[in-house]
């Protein structure tokens, strides 16, 4: 049975096209559009806006199509809290992508079957498409699980979501008593320790993901990788909200189609260390590789000013 969809939109009519066609592949039977509104200092986004929406107007299959849109701009953490909160008060399951995560078709296929089999397994947070390792886990199998919640299109239930804390209520407490027991491994735990406390002391914006993830940890909690990379997220650059630099880890990355019918691993534990690689690649980056990759894009980006 085809799972709902929901789509986070904003103003960028290109990207929101390429993934569209995607979704239209697939053909869900209910379809939520999340949208931003437009910017007050930014008089293009009102024309840019409009041509996004209307993208999604071009639903030519049997759908239930539901709308979520902001006539005023709430930014990226209110839009996508408030969306995915709709969302789960309507649905029990979806798959969510945003306008700039562009699926391989199986994702699809892939999130379908996921959502079905681990649907009352309550040690399941979420199913991500992302694969952002050097290596596959564990080729017998078409999936891992992990301490690590990638959303560059990812799938998930009401009752996952249903268990955030907007406020970090209990973060203080589980800094002090759970935290080294949930993430063991002390470079990691160092790392994402200094991100949420910035967060809870107003440091740092908001962030729906990182407070999803730290939802997972409190509740020890895990989530699916699949062994190949499903989703690309192809917004990395001077029009991104959050990512900027187009040489950042994780962007543009090539898909690939997952086996089908999936191989299911026949236990349900973490692998640490492709959980320490994944950190390596994608958050805690060497300071030299870090400075590579700055002057890589300095030197790209002076190629067109």
């Amino acid at each position: 049975m085809k799972k709902p969809v929901s789509f986070h939109i904003f103003n960028r009519p290109d990207l929101t096209k390429r993934v569209f066609d995607q979704i239209c592949i697939y053909k869900p039977e209910q379809l939520f559009v999340v949208a931003d509104g437009p910017r007050a200092n930014h008089p293009e986004d009102a024309q840019n806006c409009k041509a996004t929406r209307a993208i999604i107007d071009h639903v030519d299959w049997k759908c239930e199509v539901k709308k979520n849109y902001s006539d005023l701009n709430m930014g990226s953490y209110n839009r996508n809290f408030s969306g995915l909160s709709w969302l789960f008060d309507n649905v029990d399951e979806a798959i969510i992508l945003e306008d700039d995560c562009l699926p391989h078709s199986t994702f699809f296929l892939y999130c379908e079957e996921l959502l079905s089999r681990y649907r009352d397994d309550t040690r399941i947070s979420v199913i991500s498409g992302d694969n952002f390792l050097s290596r596959t886990p564990d080729a017998r199998y078409s999936y891992s699980f992990s301490r690590n919640v990638l959303t560059w299109g990812w799938a998930s239930w009401r009752r996952t979501w249903k268990l955030i804390d907007p406020e970090m209520k209990s973060w203080p407490e589980f800094r002090k008593t759970g935290f080294h027991n949930a993430l063991q491994d002390y470079r990691m735990r160092s790392y994402w320790d200094r991100i949420f406390q910035a967060i809870y002391e107003g440091k740092r914006k908001p962030a729906w993901d990182y407070q999803l993830m730290l939802t997972c940890y409190m509740q020890n909690m895990l989530s699916i990788i699949p062994n190949v990379n499903l989703v690309s997220n192809i917004g990395f650059g001077s029009l991104g909200t959050n990512c900027v630099n187009p040489n950042a880890p994780g962007a543009n990355l090539s898909t690939y189609p997952i086996r089908l019918p999936l191989n299911h691993p026949p236990y349900v534990t973490p692998d640490f260390d492709a959980d320490r690689q994944l950190h390596i690649n994608l958050y805690d980056i060497p300071f030299a590789i870090r400075v590579y990759r700055r002057i890589l894009w300095k030197i790209r980006s002076s190629r067109y000013t």
